[in-house]
């Protein structure tokens, strides 16, 4: 079938997307480039820039629930639907984090009367993710942002207030999830780093996690994957290199300020999951303008939340970084500026982790105790780090 991929009230291109699978199998035509998912186009000698079938399916499948979500095949089963990106057709691949979607070609579909920023919502799917029994498909109502939600914890969106909240769960034996977003919070907090504010709420004893969504009307995400993709990588040029030269050419600032931060905070969470699509940047969908960095958003895959043992190098094994270098240490190597960086500002951080975690019946007193050592650990190398950096600097900066 025939749609319009729109960029909110934007005719981007004309394309067909199987009513089956969801997937996008044909470009008809590209009416307005510049309005394109950032990375869907190829870039070759003879050819120059142009869309891209394969890359314009990857951005397009990436929007809906991975198939990675916990129980989610099973649910497409009972929904009746093939795939995931049928899932997501079926609320036009409409999102609370951009503003693309698929309008079926002829219709009188308009962005402003079916957006989930400005009207209700389903809660049908997400009441459904999150263990509720279907009795039909007929009466599941489909028109949900949770078709486009995406990672693998149990999560929802709901409407309290008129506000848009994401309520996402934790995993395994700790539940940690949910109260580590709110200690990173408190760390950023503290550090005036811009950051999406979490807190916690109990349901049966179980934590979840809330968080308003950031985007408006006015702005969306563009995950740093998709930056990432804008132009080929250089054999020479490492991970960080390449994006920050993406980032440069297409006008975004103050990206390595912001990448120092990100870094840095992770370092002090033991982040193992910071992926392309954990992090991004934040434009204007109307005129294209960058505004930088996104606040930070999503840090709950840390602090040692999966694991029984509380690692600190360099006695044990180090935690997994992503996305640039294979461990904390070596990533924290990137950071070039800690000037931001107060020490000071972490004072009695660890005894705040303490009372956060205390919260919960899942976290022992023990292991409490043990995350909020290795935090402060972890800071104190920092502060050692940044001292470091300033006497290179020193040494570095031309006699005069």
């Amino acid at each position: 079938m025939n749609y319009n991929l729109m960029h909110k009230n934007t005719l981007v291109a004309s394309v067909v997307i199987s009513e089956h699978t969801g997937t996008i199998e044909k470009i008809n035509e590209v009416y307005n480039p510049p309005h394109l998912p950032i990375g869907t186009a190829s870039i070759t000698r003879r050819d120059g820039e142009r869309l891209d079938l394969a890359r314009l399916n990857n951005w397009w499948c990436g929007r809906a629930i991975p198939a990675s979500r916990d129980g989610f095949e099973g649910i497409l089963i009972k929904l009746g639907q093939i795939s995931n990106s049928s899932l997501a057709l079926r609320c036009y691949g409409l999102s609370l984090s951009d503003h693309y979607w698929a309008s079926p070609e002829g219709s009188s579909l308009k962005w402003n009367e079916i957006n989930f920023f400005q009207n209700e919502f389903s809660k049908d799917i997400g009441e459904i993710l999150f263990g509720k029994e279907i009795i039909s498909q007929d009466d599941v109502d489909m028109m949900s942002p949770d078709n486009t939600s995406d990672g693998w914890l149990k999560k929802k969106w709901i409407i309290s207030n008129g506000k848009r909240l994401l309520m996402k769960g934790g995993s395994g034996d700790y539940q940690q999830e949910p109260l580590n977003e709110v200690i990173a919070c408190e760390i950023m907090r503290r550090l005036d780093i811009e950051h999406v504010p979490y807190h916690v709420i109990f349901d049966e004893g179980y934590p979840y996690s809330l968080c308003e969504t950031f985007v408006t009307t006015d702005t969306e995400l563009v995950p740093a994957w998709r930056i990432f993709n804008h132009k080929p990588k250089g054999n020479s040029d490492s991970e960080l290199t390449h994006l920050l030269k993406c980032c440069e050419a297409l006008g975004i600032p103050n990206v390595k300020d912001g990448i120092n931060k990100l870094i840095t905070l992770d370092y002090i969470i033991a982040n193992s999951d910071r992926h392309y699509n954990n992090f991004g940047f934040v434009r204007n969908p109307d005129t294209l303008e960058w505004y930088g960095p996104a606040p930070v958003y999503d840090s709950g895959t840390s602090l040692w939340h999966n694991t029984q043992y509380i690692y600190r190098p360099p006695r044990g094994r180090e935690r997994d970084a992503k996305p640039f270098k294979k461990t904390h240490t070596e990533q924290l190597k990137l950071v070039d500026n800690l000037n931001w960086f107060d020490a000071g500002m972490l004072k009695g951080l660890d005894e705040a982790c303490i009372n956060i975690f205390a919260r919960s019946e899942f976290i022992s007193r023990e292991r409490r105790k043990a995350i909020a050592g290795v935090i402060h650990e972890r800071t104190q190398h920092v502060a050692t780090l940044k001292v470091m950096l300033n006497r290179k600097h020193s040494q570095d900066a031309p006699k005069r």
